[in-house]
């Protein structure tokens, strides 16, 4: 057997000093105290142009970039806004509206970081995102308690904002009225005079926050009527979809309201296969209206969702932050309408 000769490894080259505000002030021919006006954006301290762009240039000449940690200690707190993953599955919807709200963010000098959570969750998520100091913390759906909003504004966090169905005491409040998602969904199959209507329940954990108050819409909707409203479990997956259509006829439904218009594709299609024509026998709405539901034969009937744009989110955490000693302010965010199309 040939043996590989042990060659020693070359040597490594001796790391590079990490360039200061010392060395750019010395390459822009400026005082320390300059650049640190110019890379930090204050705009209190009136700077030439030309001096500007000198110490800009210097400061990517040398691959030097301010010290996020030491601003944090000067100013009295970070510009990170954390943001931790939601303990849900994200449909598209959802991703746009986190793009949107992390990019206008940005355009007010926060630093938005995305923070996982797992296996920790509540009180104890929230001494982690504590331990990095933000000064604003914006927590999608449910799970944090007021021990967990006293822990945060305890390390500094100006403004704690909760976005989702509950409220939380000591936190400000973005609320989604899940239940009007169902009763907008639930009006409109009544309107279209059906009576059995049922109501998909995504199997998938941490969707019970948004699943079950829009079953409590679609069951508020069809009160004092002669209609039957019917929850059918389904885990989103088409084997699941196939076992629910291949028994739709036995349960005599001629409505659906599928929770979103993911579980709504995901239905339509297993019911296509099982013969079920849609709206001839059962009548199909989902919610979020994607571009995707528009591209179907027959189009998707859905409750279009408004959230609020990113631009006017940013502005009230900028606000908040600016005001942490505010009174606790509650906001309705989620606007909902029906998009009649062929479906239905």
């Amino acid at each position: 057997m040939a043996q590989i000769p042990n060659t020693p490894a070359p040597a490594s080259p001796a790391p590079r000093p990490v360039p200061t505000s010392a060395d750019v002030a010395r390459l822009a021919g400026v005082s320390r105290a300059t650049v640190s006006y110019v890379l930090n954006e204050n705009g209190t301290v009136r700077i030439s142009e030309p001096t500007r762009r000198r110490v800009r240039e210097a400061a990517r000449e040398l691959g030097y970039v301010p010290h996020a940690a030491a601003r944090a200690l000067r100013a009295g707190h970070s510009r990170m806004v954390l943001m931790p993953a939601p303990s849900f599955p994200v449909g598209p919807l959802y991703s746009r509206f986190l793009g949107d709200l992390q990019a206008a963010l940005g355009r007010l000098d926060y630093t938005v970081v995305q923070h996982g959570t797992v296996p920790q969750h509540g009180d104890e998520a929230a001494r982690a995102w504590a331990e990095l100091r933000p000064v604003a913390v914006l927590v999608p759906g449910s799970g944090l308690g007021p021990r967990g909003v006293d822990v945060l504004k305890r390390s500094g966090a100006r403004a704690v904002i909760t976005f989702g169905p509950d409220l939380v005491e000591g936190a400000h409040a973005l609320l989604t009225d899940q239940e009007a998602v169902g009763r907008c969904a639930g009006r409109h199959l009544l309107d279209r005079g059906r009576d059995r209507i049922g109501v998909l329940v995504p199997e998938e954990p941490g969707l019970e926050a948004f699943s079950a108050p829009r079953l409590a819409g679609v069951r508020r909707a069809a009160r004092g009527t002669a209609a039957t409203v019917v929850p059918l479990p389904l885990a989103y997956t088409e084997q699941a979809a196939a076992r629910l259509a291949a028994r739709w006829r036995e349960l005599r439904l001629d409505g659906v309201f599928a929770y979103n218009d993911e579980y709504a594709m995901l239905l339509m299609r297993a019911l296509a296969d099982e013969g079920v024509a849609v709206p001839d026998e059962t009548a199909l709405i989902g919610a979020d209206d994607l571009m995707l539901g528009r591209l179907l034969r027959p189009r998707l009937s859905t409750v279009h969702l408004e959230l609020p744009s990113g631009r006017d989110l940013a502005a009230l955490v900028d606000r908040l932050v600016h005001d942490p000693g505010a009174a606790t302010e509650r906001h309705k965010v989620l606007g909902t309408a029906v998009v009649h199309r062929e479906s239905s």
